[in-house]
């Protein structure tokens, strides 16, 4: 007996239906449509509010100014205000957005778990010790923060890994090493604060906020550099890291070396986590709501990393436009904003997982 379906539902479960797309030489490329919409939904409104962001300011410019100055087309005034003051602000928020959003899906992935963001396990605290370091004891300029911020996430990347590993990495384990991590290193940073001189505590207090306030080119290209290179990475482990969530025993027997792959795309998201902290300051709970949204927007179950890092663009766009608009006169720094928005978040991410029986 057959029992047919009603035409509507026939073209949505066609429309989420993954395919396969098979090219020369053996290639083959998986398509999942709807995840490919909305990806498509989120760079459009990515490119959107990137100009509505570069034309917001004490001088207003019109979006089709923006594009026609982009565009090499603008009068001198503009041309100045829009590629030498406003244009590197918003591409440091695009990728900073990007690497956080993509770190936090590596990171979900892993350990299985929607807790599992860079913000609960400890890598940004790690990144503001390093810097806070830099700033307090060694003086250094904005480069020698930037570098001891990559520093500082690095080794506390290395350290909950050693920490959380015993023949493999299990997913709550991973979590409460992060969160014992955390514990310790907000202490740490306590420290520095009261060690700092009035001069050197309110220079950290700044960069402990999180801004996008006074960005140049000399923060957009090591980033967009490190993205170009961890990007590409980390998307051709996405076929491996979705057979891992499977289970390692069935990630073996389809070829997949498990540990090696974890180990690659840990040290990549914090290498990306890390970046984005040296060029904004720790901008928190991004990474934790990107994929998560991205997931409920894709319906897939996926790591959902290119979407992700998506919707982790979007996601900093509209806070960093919401900050200058508003409240006024009265900027907030971007990081402030996250705070608020991503802290309901992660109480609403925490009663439905708790509704769920997951927690």
């Amino acid at each position: 007996m057959t029992v047919e379906l009603p035409t509507g539902l026939r073209s949505r479960r066609a429309l989420s239906r993954p395919r396969t797309l098979r090219g020369p030489g053996g290639l083959s490329l998986r398509v999942e449509p709807r995840a490919l919409a909305v990806g498509l939904l989120l760079a459009a409104a990515a490119a959107l509010l990137s100009v509505v962001l570069i034309g917001t300011g004490d001088f207003e410019i019109a979006p089709a100014d923006v594009v026609r100055t982009l565009l090499g087309n603008g009068t001198p005034a503009h041309d100045f205000i829009v590629n030498d003051l406003r244009l590197p602000r918003v591409l440091v928020a695009l990728l900073v957005g990007a690497a956080l959003g993509m770190a936090g899906a590596v990171f979900q992935s892993v350990s299985r778990n929607p807790l599992g963001s860079p913000d609960l396990l400890g890598f940004g605290y790690g990144s503001v010790v390093g810097a806070l370091v830099v700033i307090v004891y060694l003086k250094g300029d904005a480069n020698a923060v930037a570098g001891g911020a990559l520093a500082g996430g690095l080794l506390t990347g290395v350290l909950i890994y050693l920490l959380s590993y015993k023949r493999g990495i299990h997913g709550y384990r991973l979590v409460l090493v992060g969160i014992g991590t955390s514990a310790m290193l907000v202490a740490a940073i306590n420290f520095l604060l009261t060690k700092a001189r009035f001069v050197e505590a309110a220079r950290a207090t700044v960069w402990l906020t999180g801004s996008l306030a006074g960005r140049d080119w000399s923060q957009v290209w090591p980033l967009l550099a490190t993205c170009a290179v961890l990007f590409p990475l980390v998307l051709s482990q996405g076929r491996a890291l979705r057979l891992a969530e499977m289970g390692d025993d069935a990630a073996y027997a389809l070829g997949v070396r498990v540990e090696r792959m974890r180990m690659l795309l840990m040290l990549a998201a914090v290498l990306l986590t890390t970046a984005a902290a040296a060029a904004a300051g720790p901008i928190s709970f991004v990474a934790l709501a990107a994929p998560q949204l991205a997931r409920r927007l894709t319906r897939s179950p996926g790591s959902n990393l290119l979407t992700g890092a998506l919707m982790g663009s979007v996601l900093l766009l509209l806070s960093d436009w919401a900050s200058q608009r508003a409240f006024g006169a009265d900027q907030l720094p971007v990081g402030v904003l996250t705070g608020l928005v991503g802290g309901v978040y992660l109480l609403w991410l925490l009663v439905t997982e708790r509704r769920a029986g997951r927690i």
